[in-house]
């Protein structure tokens, strides 16, 4: 079987643990989320250190305090504070998209749209795509194909985060959190020194909750129970001036249902339940988003095992870079399928991933008339799965039945190169590009309870994919710049279909190709920054899932599209005491042809009682799957002097978006425009040592879907949590 974007029972769905360095995010002082040097916002979007008002691509630079305005407690809050970046998922499969850029799909080997880094290590894994960090120096979103210098499956953008590394000079901090729903987290951090040239940090974090849902058949306000916890650790050696080892090791422990707990949907869609539980037995489903009518059990549970290895040297002519990483995930998942407490349909997934990165990387030194940056990256990532479901019983609540089996081996090659030259002292012209091998091999799959094993043929693609930029600098505070870039999705193999029947199970699906035109004008004059860009994206060949019945699909290229928007971003400073920050855009996007997009229909009756059939339909000038045409936010944060008193400062941020479809038709599963409000008061002591804060989130109580979830036994949905507010102390030392 397959689960896709939208929940749907139809195949094998890539699974994986959360990112191994799952860790909380600390509050900091008010400074840009990249490096600041002399009041410049220093960024590394290019893989090298650069003003940010000299790097010609639309990106957002967020600071710890911006988040902590924002409520954000993980990656994925970072789009209430970056406009036209949205973190989607199905159940527990997180899928970021950028200007509507991101992906349906998500099989073995699928991967996502918009790549993410933490300390310069990829993850490609699903269910690494939303996490916390501990100490965090910048966190930076580059929108728009990032294929030629961040590689594989970036053609929406990519995240890249940063944090601190062990430090000689001694320094600790500690935070615990309690807030509503009995929701606790604790937190630390630690770093030392063992000699002058030998330092150590060890951070963890533990949390747990009881979630916000109740269960109507029994009662309990206990099932979306959480624990969690993981640690992170690492040894910093600088053997010379100019030579130095990071190495890295992070153990993850996820137990958490939040992403299962679904209820039934509700809505205007026409043939679809309309809340009057019609074919449904009165009490075997809810409808309130704080209500779930489940069966037991459900849950998500995984573990992860993280090493990472960093070198830097500096070769006198250049710096160089290695980054060796190695990971192992297991995941299970279990999730009630018809969304009501009827024993319908149960489905028990166990993943087993590993996956092996290298990346060498030589940046040219800062100063010349050419600065350049060089690369060599090898992936392999293989997803092991096995697949039970079937109707729970008594003597079987799991549903321990074997449904079927799948895995790939997926592999890239890659060698890049990116020259900016300034022809004058304000005109400069870059060019880069990124040559590709992408291998998918060793690929099995079965259909039903486990019988033969069927071995589709690897699939093999070449792809170079360039970059061109044109910038003029009319001052020192400003730049004009206009790119071409291409972006390239890998390919992938269709291993998960249920129907043996359907000769496309194990097919090759070919890799998806956007060519994006992008224009822009920056400013920053170290008090004010402003951020404007006009965008065109021709978007082909995407992979999309096509149902066929109530329970089976296939992957085909399916859908060429068509986007365009405008983006805008500027943030105002006044030294430590006052800083503000809007943003907007603007996305118009288009499915130009989608021959073949899945419409949903029902309820039917059926001897499992209400199923319902997705049909392939044709459409054309569609809107484009969740993508809402407006997002934006504005944050302040203002900074009180109490004298001998400390400081208070008060903050928020308030998000909007429009609204938007789940479903791929542009006429279902219809989510409208919310905003979310987050506020924040925290006091420090004037020895700048220990603070006390008070927050809330979602003041407005605005209740929204967060995921989609049709099948064939039934459409769900996935609820944000309703307001929440809490107390918070830290110290530092």
């Amino acid at each position: 079987m397959r689960f896709t974007a939208n929940g749907r029972v139809t195949s094998v769905l890539a699974m994986a643990t959360a990112l191994g360095a799952a860790t909380p995010l600390w509050a900091q002082s008010a400074v840009p989320a990249a490096t600041e040097d002399n009041g410049d916002i220093i960024v590394t979007a290019q893989r090298r250190a650069e003003r940010s008002v000299d790097v010609p691509i639309t990106l957002t630079t967020v600071t710890a305090d911006q988040l902590s305005a924002a409520g954000a407690n993980q990656l994925s809050d970072l789009a209430r504070v970056s406009p036209a970046l949205r973190f989607d998922s199905a159940a527990a499969w997180v899928q970021p998209s950028i200007r509507g850029v991101g992906t349906a799909v998500t099989s073995s080997g699928s991967g996502a749209n918009v790549g993410i880094y933490v300390d310069g290590f990829y993850s490609v894994n699903p269910l690494a795509a939303d996490f916390q960090l501990m100490n965090v120096q910048s966190i930076q979103v580059l929108k728009g194909p990032q294929g030629t210098l961040f590689g594989r499956n970036t053609t929406g953008g990519a995240i890249l985060v940063t944090t601190a590394e062990p430090s000689t000079t001694p320094a600790a901090q500690v935070k615990a959190s309690y807030g509503r729903f009995n929701a606790q987290r604790y937190q630390a951090y630690g770093t030392f020194g063992l000699t002058d040239k030998l330092a150590v940090d060890l951070e963890g974090l533990y949390s747990k909750g009881d979630g916000f849902v109740r269960n109507i058949l029994t009662g309990s306000k206990k099932d979306g129970r959480y624990e969690n916890w993981s640690v992170r650790g690492g040894v910093k050696a600088d053997l010379s001036e100019d030579l130095s080892v990071l190495l890295r090791y992070t153990h993850t422990r996820t137990d958490d249902p939040t992403t299962v707990n679904s209820n039934i949907y509700v809505g205007n869609d026409a043939g679809l339940f309309n809340g009057t539980g019609t074919g449904q037995a009165a009490g075997t489903y809810a409808t309130n988003p704080d209500e779930i009518a489940l069966n037991a059990p459900r849950q998500f549970k995984s573990k992860s095992d993280v090493f990472q290895g960093t070198i830097k040297a500096d070769l006198g002519f250049a710096d160089l870079a290695s980054y060796t990483q190695y990971r192992t995930e297991n995941s299970v998942i279990i999730e009630d399928l018809d969304q009501t407490a009827a024993p319908v349909f149960l489905i028990h997934i166990g993943v087993k991933d590993k996956t092996f990165s290298q990346e060498l990387l030589l940046t040219s030194k800062p100063g010349g008339k050419l600065q350049w940056t060089a690369g060599l990256f090898y992936f392999q990532n293989k997803d092991s799965w096995s697949i039970f479901a079937g109707t729970p019983t008594t003597s079987n609540p799991y549903a321990n039945v074997p449904f079927g089996r799948s895995s790939t081996t997926t592999e890239s090659f890659a060698g890049f190169a990116d020259l900016t030259y300034s022809i004058t002292p304000q005109l400069y012209l870059t060019a880069g590009g990124r040559f590709s091998h992408d291998v998918v091999r060793d690929a099995y799959y079965t259909v039903g309870a486990y019988p033969a094993l069927g071995y589709p043929p690897n699939v093999k693609k070449d792809k170079f994919t360039p970059r061109v930029v044109l910038r003029y600098k009319p001052t020192d505070e400003s730049s004009i710049y206009a790119s071409w870039t291409k972006g390239y999705k890998a390919p992938m193999l269709d291993v998960g279909n249920t129907d043996a029947t359907i000769p496309a199970t194990g097919r090759a699906v070919q890799p998806e190709d956007i060519n994006a035109y992008e224009v822009g004008f920056k400013f920053d004059n170290r008090e004010l920054s402003v951020d404007l860009s006009s965008f065109y994206y021709d978007y082909k060949n995407l992979q999309v899932s096509v149902y066929r019945g109530t329970a089976q699909a296939n992957i085909l290229n399916a859908a060429t599209s068509r986007i365009w928007g405008v983006d805008g971003q500027a943030s105002y400073r006044v030294g430590k005491s006052f800083s503000l920050n809007i943003g907007a855009a603007y996305t118009n996007a288009r499915y130009k042809d989608f021959p073949q997009a899945p419409v949903v229909s029902g309820p039917f009756p059926s001897a499992f009682g209400p199923v319902f059939a997705t049909t392939a339909t044709p459409l054309q000038n569609v809107k484009m799957q969740r993508v809402p045409d407006f997002t934006g936010n504005i944050g302040a944060r203002y900074a009180i002097d109490l004298d001998t008193a400390g400081q208070l400062a008060l903050s928020g941020n308030l998000y909007y978006t429009s609204a938007f479809y789940f479903g791929p038709s542009g006429t279902q599963f219809r989510q409208s425009g919310y905003e979310q409000l987050a506020l924040r008061a925290e006091w420090t002591d004037a020895s700048d040592r220990y603070t006390l804060a008070v927050y809330g989130d979602n003041i407005t109580d605005r209740r929204y879907r967060t995921q989609l979830l049709p099948n064939g036994f039934g459409v769900g949905n996935v609820w944000n949590y309703p307001a929440t507010w809490g107390v918070q102390v830290g110290a530092k030392f």
